[in-house]
Protein backbone atom coordinates (compact mmCIF):
# COMPACT_ATOMS: atom_id res chain seq x y z
CA UNK A 1 0.00 0.00 0.00
CA UNK A 2 1.52 3.49 -0.99
CA UNK A 3 2.03 5.73 1.93
CA UNK A 4 3.49 9.77 2.06
CA UNK A 5 6.02 9.91 4.34
CA UNK A 6 5.93 13.67 5.80
CA UNK A 7 8.88 15.61 8.06
CA UNK A 8 6.87 14.27 11.00
CA UNK A 9 7.95 11.11 10.29
CA UNK A 10 4.41 10.05 9.80
CA UNK A 11 2.96 7.86 7.86
CA UNK A 12 -0.14 8.67 6.53
CA UNK A 13 -1.68 5.85 4.63
CA UNK A 14 -3.85 6.24 1.59
CA UNK A 15 -7.10 5.47 2.02
CA UNK A 16 -10.29 6.59 -0.16
CA UNK A 17 -12.53 7.93 1.90
CA UNK A 18 -15.70 10.21 0.89
CA UNK A 19 -17.79 12.93 2.96
CA UNK A 20 -21.02 12.67 2.18
CA UNK A 21 -23.04 16.04 3.27
CA UNK A 22 -27.26 16.70 2.66
CA UNK A 23 -27.01 20.22 1.37
CA UNK A 24 -30.11 22.11 3.84
CA UNK A 25 -30.89 18.47 4.93
CA UNK A 26 -34.09 19.62 7.43
CA UNK A 27 -35.45 22.23 5.26
CA UNK A 28 -35.02 20.10 1.92
CA UNK A 29 -36.79 17.77 2.73
CA UNK A 30 -39.52 20.12 4.35
CA UNK A 31 -39.15 21.86 0.72
CA UNK A 32 -39.66 18.15 -0.91
CA UNK A 33 -42.61 17.34 0.90
CA UNK A 34 -44.57 20.71 0.40
CA UNK A 35 -44.30 22.16 -3.10
CA UNK A 36 -45.51 25.72 -1.82
CA UNK A 37 -42.23 25.89 -0.07
CA UNK A 38 -39.98 25.28 -2.86
CA UNK A 39 -38.39 28.10 -4.06
CA UNK A 40 -38.88 30.19 -0.61
CA UNK A 41 -36.88 31.27 2.02
CA UNK A 42 -37.25 28.86 4.40
CA UNK A 43 -36.42 28.14 8.31
CA UNK A 44 -37.14 24.65 10.14
CA UNK A 45 -37.71 25.58 13.96
CA UNK A 46 -39.67 28.22 15.85
CA UNK A 47 -40.44 31.72 15.49
CA UNK A 48 -41.51 32.34 18.87
CA UNK A 49 -39.28 35.27 20.78
CA UNK A 50 -36.70 32.48 22.50
CA UNK A 51 -36.95 30.23 19.37
CA UNK A 52 -33.70 29.43 17.41
CA UNK A 53 -33.59 28.10 13.57
CA UNK A 54 -32.14 24.18 13.22
CA UNK A 55 -31.66 24.67 9.32
CA UNK A 56 -32.00 27.36 6.50
CA UNK A 57 -32.81 26.38 3.12
CA UNK A 58 -30.20 27.82 0.64
CA UNK A 59 -32.54 30.30 -0.38
CA UNK A 60 -32.75 31.71 3.25
CA UNK A 61 -29.14 31.84 3.77
CA UNK A 62 -28.90 34.54 1.03
CA UNK A 63 -30.24 37.13 3.96
CA UNK A 64 -27.70 35.61 6.22
CA UNK A 65 -29.74 33.32 7.96
CA UNK A 66 -28.13 30.12 9.46
CA UNK A 67 -28.43 27.00 11.71
CA UNK A 68 -28.67 27.90 15.41
CA UNK A 69 -29.16 31.68 15.00
CA UNK A 70 -32.15 33.35 16.93
CA UNK A 71 -35.38 33.09 15.18
CA UNK A 72 -36.08 37.11 15.79
CA UNK A 73 -32.48 37.81 14.27
CA UNK A 74 -33.73 35.55 11.34
CA UNK A 75 -36.61 37.43 10.64
CA UNK A 76 -34.58 41.08 10.88
CA UNK A 77 -32.76 39.72 8.46
CA UNK A 78 -35.15 38.13 5.89
CA UNK A 79 -39.11 39.77 6.60
CA UNK A 80 -40.21 36.63 4.33
CA UNK A 81 -38.44 33.39 6.15
CA UNK A 82 -41.32 31.21 6.70
CA UNK A 83 -41.34 28.86 9.82
CA UNK A 84 -42.28 25.40 10.21
CA UNK A 85 -41.86 22.62 12.83
CA UNK A 86 -39.48 20.24 12.40
CA UNK A 87 -40.28 16.74 11.73
CA UNK A 88 -37.44 14.83 13.56
CA UNK A 89 -39.01 11.55 13.07
CA UNK A 90 -39.33 12.12 9.02
CA UNK A 91 -35.53 13.33 8.75
CA UNK A 92 -34.59 9.94 10.89
CA UNK A 93 -36.75 7.91 8.46
CA UNK A 94 -34.74 9.63 5.31
CA UNK A 95 -31.30 9.49 7.03
CA UNK A 96 -32.12 5.80 6.73
CA UNK A 97 -33.12 5.67 3.65
CA UNK A 98 -29.87 7.50 2.81
CA UNK A 99 -27.52 4.84 4.34
CA UNK A 100 -29.23 2.00 2.40
CA UNK A 101 -27.66 3.76 -0.42
CA UNK A 102 -24.50 3.81 0.95
CA UNK A 103 -24.33 -0.01 1.74
CA UNK A 104 -24.58 -0.60 -1.54
CA UNK A 105 -21.04 0.58 -1.90
CA UNK A 106 -19.32 0.28 1.44
CA UNK A 107 -19.95 -1.23 4.95
CA UNK A 108 -17.61 0.92 6.33
CA UNK A 109 -19.51 4.05 7.06
CA UNK A 110 -19.00 6.02 10.27
CA UNK A 111 -22.13 8.87 10.45
CA UNK A 112 -21.59 12.11 12.17
CA UNK A 113 -25.35 13.43 12.44
CA UNK A 114 -28.35 12.74 10.46
CA UNK A 115 -27.45 14.32 7.34
CA UNK A 116 -23.54 13.68 7.02
CA UNK A 117 -21.18 10.64 6.82
CA UNK A 118 -17.74 9.36 6.13
CA UNK A 119 -17.21 6.40 3.72
CA UNK A 120 -14.33 4.17 3.39
CA UNK A 121 -14.58 2.96 -0.13
CA UNK A 122 -10.83 1.75 -0.62
CA UNK A 123 -12.53 -1.82 -0.67
CA UNK A 124 -15.52 -1.66 -1.44
CA UNK A 125 -18.32 -3.53 -3.45
CA UNK A 126 -18.14 -2.35 -7.06
CA UNK A 127 -15.41 -2.03 -9.45
CA UNK A 128 -15.86 1.81 -9.20
CA UNK A 129 -13.44 4.95 -8.31
CA UNK A 130 -13.75 6.47 -5.44
CA UNK A 131 -15.31 9.67 -7.74
CA UNK A 132 -17.47 7.52 -9.57
CA UNK A 133 -18.61 6.11 -6.50
CA UNK A 134 -19.36 9.77 -4.81
CA UNK A 135 -20.90 10.60 -8.19
CA UNK A 136 -23.09 7.57 -8.07
CA UNK A 137 -24.51 8.13 -4.78
CA UNK A 138 -25.64 11.44 -4.87
CA UNK A 139 -27.16 10.42 -8.59
CA UNK A 140 -29.39 8.12 -6.15
CA UNK A 141 -30.06 10.07 -3.49
CA UNK A 142 -31.49 12.90 -6.08
CA UNK A 143 -33.37 10.11 -8.23
CA UNK A 144 -34.51 8.14 -5.36
CA UNK A 145 -35.50 10.40 -2.36
CA UNK A 146 -35.44 13.91 -4.33
CA UNK A 147 -32.96 15.60 -2.42
CA UNK A 148 -28.97 16.88 -2.71
CA UNK A 149 -26.25 16.18 -1.23
CA UNK A 150 -22.67 17.06 -1.72
CA UNK A 151 -19.20 14.44 -1.42
CA UNK A 152 -16.02 15.28 -1.31
CA UNK A 153 -13.34 12.27 -1.86
CA UNK A 154 -9.76 12.46 -1.11
CA UNK A 155 -7.05 10.42 0.93
CA UNK A 156 -8.17 11.39 4.75
CA UNK A 157 -10.89 12.60 6.85
CA UNK A 158 -9.56 15.99 6.65
CA UNK A 159 -9.38 16.49 3.08
CA UNK A 160 -12.58 14.88 2.33
CA UNK A 161 -14.71 16.84 4.72
CA UNK A 162 -13.30 19.90 3.50
CA UNK A 163 -13.72 19.13 -0.04
CA UNK A 164 -17.66 18.56 0.10
CA UNK A 165 -17.98 21.56 1.50
CA UNK A 166 -15.71 23.18 -1.35
CA UNK A 167 -18.64 23.45 -4.04
CA UNK A 168 -21.88 23.38 -2.18
CA UNK A 169 -24.26 23.00 -2.78
CA UNK A 170 -24.77 20.20 -4.99
CA UNK A 171 -21.08 19.48 -4.85
CA UNK A 172 -18.19 16.73 -6.07
CA UNK A 173 -14.94 17.30 -5.16
CA UNK A 174 -11.79 15.50 -5.22
CA UNK A 175 -8.61 15.97 -3.45
CA UNK A 176 -6.06 13.67 -5.33
CA UNK A 177 -3.08 13.15 -2.80
CA UNK A 178 -0.38 14.35 -5.01
CA UNK A 179 -2.28 17.91 -5.46
CA UNK A 180 -3.35 17.87 -1.70
CA UNK A 181 -0.49 19.66 -0.28
CA UNK A 182 -0.81 22.38 -2.63
CA UNK A 183 -4.55 22.73 -2.11
CA UNK A 184 -3.63 22.73 1.90
CA UNK A 185 -1.06 25.73 1.49
CA UNK A 186 -3.92 27.54 -0.30
CA UNK A 187 -6.81 26.79 2.34
CA UNK A 188 -7.24 29.79 4.92
CA UNK A 189 -7.04 29.02 8.47
CA UNK A 190 -10.73 29.02 9.03
CA UNK A 191 -11.66 26.56 6.72
CA UNK A 192 -9.35 23.76 8.29
CA UNK A 193 -11.37 21.27 10.37
CA UNK A 194 -11.15 22.31 14.61
CA UNK A 195 -10.22 25.92 13.71
CA UNK A 196 -13.26 28.47 14.89
CA UNK A 197 -13.23 31.78 15.25
CA UNK A 198 -11.23 32.41 18.47
CA UNK A 199 -8.38 30.23 17.17
CA UNK A 200 -8.60 31.81 13.76
CA UNK A 201 -8.46 34.80 15.59
CA UNK A 202 -5.35 33.93 17.64
CA UNK A 203 -3.29 32.18 14.68
CA UNK A 204 -4.45 35.54 12.60
CA UNK A 205 -2.40 37.54 15.65
CA UNK A 206 0.60 35.07 15.24
CA UNK A 207 0.83 35.60 11.45
CA UNK A 208 -0.64 32.49 10.40
CA UNK A 209 -3.42 32.88 7.65
CA UNK A 210 -3.57 29.99 5.24
CA UNK A 211 -1.95 26.51 4.96
CA UNK A 212 1.61 27.38 3.77
CA UNK A 213 1.78 29.60 6.80
CA UNK A 214 0.75 26.88 9.23
CA UNK A 215 2.90 24.52 7.53
CA UNK A 216 6.00 26.73 8.01
CA UNK A 217 5.44 26.94 11.73
CA UNK A 218 7.49 23.76 14.56
CA UNK A 219 5.00 21.48 16.04
CA UNK A 220 6.73 23.02 19.56
CA UNK A 221 5.29 26.41 18.42
CA UNK A 222 1.94 25.08 17.55
CA UNK A 223 1.86 23.60 20.86
CA UNK A 224 2.83 26.14 23.19
CA UNK A 225 0.47 28.42 21.68
CA UNK A 226 -2.44 25.71 21.48
CA UNK A 227 -1.72 23.22 23.64
CA UNK A 228 -3.41 19.69 22.56
CA UNK A 229 -4.84 20.97 19.37
CA UNK A 230 -1.23 22.50 17.67
CA UNK A 231 -0.51 18.49 16.97
CA UNK A 232 -3.91 18.31 15.21
CA UNK A 233 -2.75 21.99 13.17
CA UNK A 234 0.50 20.48 12.99
CA UNK A 235 -0.70 17.32 10.66
CA UNK A 236 -3.23 18.99 9.41
CA UNK A 237 -1.02 21.45 7.50
CA UNK A 238 1.16 18.67 6.33
CA UNK A 239 -1.69 16.71 4.71
CA UNK A 240 -1.76 14.14 7.71
CA UNK A 241 -4.59 12.43 9.13
CA UNK A 242 -4.10 9.22 10.33
CA UNK A 243 -8.03 8.65 11.99
CA UNK A 244 -9.87 5.56 10.25
CA UNK A 245 -13.44 5.60 9.71
CA UNK A 246 -15.25 3.98 12.33
CA UNK A 247 -18.03 2.14 11.22
CA UNK A 248 -19.37 1.74 14.64
CA UNK A 249 -19.08 4.89 16.96
CA UNK A 250 -18.84 4.66 20.63
CA UNK A 251 -22.01 6.94 22.58
CA UNK A 252 -20.02 8.70 25.21
CA UNK A 253 -22.46 10.31 26.63
CA UNK A 254 -26.80 11.31 26.90
CA UNK A 255 -27.66 14.19 27.73
CA UNK A 256 -30.96 16.72 27.40
CA UNK A 257 -31.50 20.40 27.90
CA UNK A 258 -34.28 23.10 28.15
CA UNK A 259 -34.36 26.37 26.81
CA UNK A 260 -36.96 28.45 28.83
CA UNK A 261 -39.44 30.82 27.39
CA UNK A 262 -38.46 33.06 30.29
CA UNK A 263 -35.46 33.37 32.09
CA UNK A 264 -35.92 31.47 35.24
CA UNK A 265 -35.49 33.41 38.68
CA UNK A 266 -35.69 31.89 42.57
CA UNK A 267 -34.46 28.56 44.06
CA UNK A 268 -37.73 26.97 43.60
CA UNK A 269 -38.37 27.58 39.67
CA UNK A 270 -34.89 26.44 38.90
CA UNK A 271 -35.52 23.33 41.46
CA UNK A 272 -38.82 22.64 39.89
CA UNK A 273 -36.89 22.86 36.28
CA UNK A 274 -34.35 20.57 37.37
CA UNK A 275 -36.61 17.86 38.31
CA UNK A 276 -37.99 17.58 34.95
CA UNK A 277 -34.64 17.92 33.09
CA UNK A 278 -33.59 14.62 35.43
CA UNK A 279 -36.83 13.10 34.83
CA UNK A 280 -35.97 13.58 30.51
CA UNK A 281 -32.35 12.37 31.00
CA UNK A 282 -33.60 9.41 32.45
CA UNK A 283 -36.33 8.47 29.90
CA UNK A 284 -33.59 9.18 27.66
CA UNK A 285 -30.56 7.35 29.60
CA UNK A 286 -33.44 4.06 28.93
CA UNK A 287 -33.44 4.37 25.42
CA UNK A 288 -29.99 4.57 24.78
CA UNK A 289 -29.65 1.47 26.95
CA UNK A 290 -26.28 3.60 28.40
CA UNK A 291 -24.62 4.04 31.96
CA UNK A 292 -21.84 6.32 32.76
CA UNK A 293 -20.48 7.83 36.16
CA UNK A 294 -20.17 11.17 35.52
CA UNK A 295 -23.41 13.63 36.13
CA UNK A 296 -22.68 17.26 34.40
CA UNK A 297 -25.03 20.00 35.10
CA UNK A 298 -25.12 23.07 32.34
CA UNK A 299 -26.78 26.76 33.25
CA UNK A 300 -26.74 29.23 30.82
CA UNK A 301 -27.68 32.91 31.89
CA UNK A 302 -29.74 35.16 30.43
CA UNK A 303 -26.55 37.22 29.69
CA UNK A 304 -25.50 34.14 27.00
CA UNK A 305 -22.83 32.79 30.19
CA UNK A 306 -22.41 29.40 30.78
CA UNK A 307 -21.07 27.56 33.62
CA UNK A 308 -20.81 23.39 33.97
CA UNK A 309 -19.75 21.66 36.88
CA UNK A 310 -19.67 17.67 37.38
CA UNK A 311 -19.38 15.05 39.84
CA UNK A 312 -18.15 10.94 39.29
CA UNK A 313 -19.24 8.23 41.34
CA UNK A 314 -18.65 4.57 41.99
CA UNK A 315 -21.45 2.99 40.53
CA UNK A 316 -23.57 4.01 37.13
CA UNK A 317 -26.40 6.35 36.92
CA UNK A 318 -29.39 6.00 35.47
CA UNK A 319 -32.42 6.06 38.37
CA UNK A 320 -34.18 9.05 39.55
CA UNK A 321 -33.16 8.25 43.51
CA UNK A 322 -29.38 8.82 42.50
CA UNK A 323 -29.31 11.15 39.93
CA UNK A 324 -31.70 13.97 41.10
CA UNK A 325 -30.02 14.19 44.51
CA UNK A 326 -26.54 14.61 42.92
CA UNK A 327 -28.30 17.32 40.05
CA UNK A 328 -29.64 19.27 43.33
CA UNK A 329 -26.03 18.98 44.64
CA UNK A 330 -24.11 20.56 41.26
CA UNK A 331 -26.88 23.03 41.79
CA UNK A 332 -25.64 24.16 44.96
CA UNK A 333 -22.12 23.88 44.22
CA UNK A 334 -22.81 26.53 41.38
CA UNK A 335 -22.51 29.49 43.08
CA UNK A 336 -25.69 31.22 41.03
CA UNK A 337 -25.52 34.85 42.29
CA UNK A 338 -29.04 35.52 42.02
CA UNK A 339 -28.34 35.40 38.01
CA UNK A 340 -31.55 34.45 35.79
CA UNK A 341 -31.36 31.43 34.14
CA UNK A 342 -31.97 31.18 30.27
CA UNK A 343 -31.00 27.00 29.43
CA UNK A 344 -30.75 23.99 32.12
CA UNK A 345 -29.14 20.94 31.00
CA UNK A 346 -27.60 17.61 32.19
CA UNK A 347 -25.61 14.67 30.61
CA UNK A 348 -24.46 11.50 31.63
CA UNK A 349 -21.27 10.43 30.92
CA UNK A 350 -18.32 7.75 31.08
CA UNK A 351 -15.75 8.62 33.59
Amino acid sequence: RRVIVNTSNKRAILRKIIHIDMDAFYASVEQRDNPELRGKPLAVGHAEQRGVVAAASYEARKYGVRSAMASQKAKRLCPDLIFVHGRMDVYKSVSRQIHEIFHDYTDIIEPLSLDEAFLDVTENKSSLLATDIARKIKEEIRGELGLIASAGISYNKFLAKIASDYRKPDGLYTIHPDKAQEFIDALPVEMFWGIGKVTARKMHSLGIHNGAELRKCSLEMLKRNFGKNGTLYYDFAHGIDLRAVEAERIRKSVGCECTFEKDLSGHTAVIIELYHVTLELIERLKRSDFKGRTLTLKIKFNDFSQRTKSITVENPLFTKEVLLPLAKKLLREMDLEQKRIRLLGLSVSHA
